[in-house]
């Protein structure tokens, strides 16, 4: 077969440099541990989704991350209160802080849960020049009542591409969750714990080998673009 014309003419090639392995090289401040976010969908006191984002955080320590778990409590609906709202800011502070995120919803009528969508939705994809979610790694796990579902790990890897994260290919969907925790709320040995320790152990990983890197992988052709030609249009009205 011929290969068609080659050329890219509606390209501006100054702003389409050739990615090299050189530029892949770790950049800015590395001498701390990886810093991982973990959220949860639910209120409940015997919260079956926070015993899981425990044990998550758990394990991410036992790997040497510095971990934070955000407690949802009194955080307000979307668009009730201001977003100067402490709980807010606190969520907000802690996503820009972060590297990576586990998110770790309840399954409720086949989706996520109200208490989870709304952490999510605090989360600007712009916060200013800074974005408090894009180039983080993310893993997504979800609690079932009954038999073993999907729904939750797929709607989290929807708003986690939304939001612009690297949502690693592994996941945790524990069934029955009630039985899968002891009453001190520690999860029981069985497939499904070991199964988020890979899910950890595969976050870790991944968020090693972004970190310091988010920035230029993130990079696009588009939003360059777009920066010239604001640059440009700024001269224009400076003549």
């Amino acid at each position: 077969m011929t290969l068609p014309d080659m050329s890219l003419p509606n390209i501006d090639h100054a702003l389409l440099p050739i990615p090299t392995l050189e530029q892949l090289a770790p950049a800015g401040e590395l001498d701390h541990p990886p810093r991982i976010l973990l959220l949860y969908g639910s209120l409940r006191e015997r919260s079956f989704s926070r015993f899981l984002t425990e044990e998550a955080a758990r394990i991410l320590a036992h790997f040497g991350a510095e971990v934070k778990i955000f407690d949802p409590t009194e955080l307000p609906m979307v668009g009730s209160v201001a977003e100067d709202h402490p709980k807010v800011q606190e969520l907000r502070a802690l996503s820009l802080w972060s590297e990576g995120q586990v998110w770790c919803s309840p399954e409720r009528h086949g989706a996520i849960t109200a208490v989870m969508k709304n952490q999510i939705d605090w989360i600007p994809l712009e916060q200013g020049a800074l974005r408090p979610s894009q180039g983080r790694t993310l893993a997504v796990m979800q609690v079932c009542g009954g038999s073993q579902s999907f729904n939750v790990v797929n709607t989290l890897r929807l708003l986690g591409r939304w939001m612009r994260m690297f949502t690693i290919p592994n996941q945790s969907s524990v069934p029955m969750a009630y039985k899968e925790f002891d009453d001190a709320g520690r999860m029981r040995k069985s497939a499904y714990y070991e199964r988020v320790v890979d899910v950890m152990e595969e976050l870790f990983k991944m968020t090693l080998l972004l970190r310091g890197r988010a920035d230029y992988l993130t990079d696009r052709y588009s939003e360059r673009n777009a920066r010239s030609v604001q640059a440009i249009n700024r001269q224009i009205q400076q003549l």
